[in-house]
């Protein structure tokens, strides 16, 4: 029953939630662009997918705290508790990494950005050569957000201050931007944000706090957080160094 009442609540949050995203989308279409409503099918469809992305933004959010949350922060004190830093970092890796490549919002940028680029002439036109790059675009970024794990689980050990580390990354940001193909910077930076979505950032997030948690002198409030940081700043890394040097292993130019 105490679920039930749970659910109820989150159902309540999530209309408030989203009511300020309705209300603002139908001021400027009734008032600003001056649209009429939809016909009555239309509007029953527009209805009934509001009610769908009430229903699923309630049960995913409670599942993140029934599940992947509880999951993550158990299974960092797990690693801590037994003592093998090479399992955590191999841990830490494939779990940014697989979160990542299942990305669904990273899935769809890779996929408009090879067509963009097939458009712009970067690419070869032809179907095989846009998926290549799409594939080739996940890989990077899954690669990119494994690695920002495991620096960030390495700051968390050695207390590393947070803030000297996130500039130095934006520093070489600034500098490799001034190196990339220009054709690739714009879908570099995007790719930054893209990672941090729906399935990374719970489960990274349960990771930094288990680790802060479990480990002696660490403070979950200083040290747990901040590898969402890591994993926005690293696929721009990557993504400018593959327009660098991996671009034209992709295009056919060696």
């Amino acid at each position: 029953m105490e679920l039930v009442f749970s659910l109820l609540r989150q159902l309540r949050d999530s209309i408030r939630d989203l009511a300020p995203v309705v209300l603002v989308i139908g001021f400027f279409q009734l008032v600003v662009i001056r649209q009429p409503l939809p016909d009555a099918l239309a509007l029953g469809d527009l209805i009934l997918g509001l009610v769908f992305v009430v229903i699923g933004l309630t049960l995913f959010i409670k599942g993140l705290e029934l599940g992947l949350f509880p999951l993550g922060e158990g299974l960092a004190k797990a690693f801590v508790q037994k003592g093998s830093l090479s399992w955590l970092l191999l841990f830490a890796f494939a779990l940014g990494f697989g979160s990542t490549v299942a990305e669904p919002a990273l899935i769809a940028v890779a996929a408009r950005a090879s067509e963009v680029v097939s458009q712009g002439g970067l690419i070869p036109s032809s179907l095989a050569a846009q998926q290549a790059f799409a594939t080739t675009l996940r890989m990077v970024v899954a690669l990119s957000v494994g690695t920002a794990v495991v620096v960030g689980v390495i700051r968390i050990f050695n207390g590393w201050p947070l803030h000297l580390m996130i500039i130095s990354g934006y520093i070489l940001v600034l500098v490799l931007t001034f190196i990339a193909p220009s054709e690739i910077i714009g879908i570099a930076y995007d790719s930054g944000g893209v990672t941090t979505s729906t399935i990374t950032v719970p489960l990274v997030t349960a990771l930094g706090v288990g680790l802060a948690s479990a480990i002696k002198g660490r403070n979950p409030m200083l040290d747990g957080f901040g590898l969402i940081a890591f994993a926005s700043v690293m696929p721009i890394i990557f993504v400018l160094l593959f327009g660098i040097f991996g671009l034209g292993l992709v295009t056919g130019d060696h």
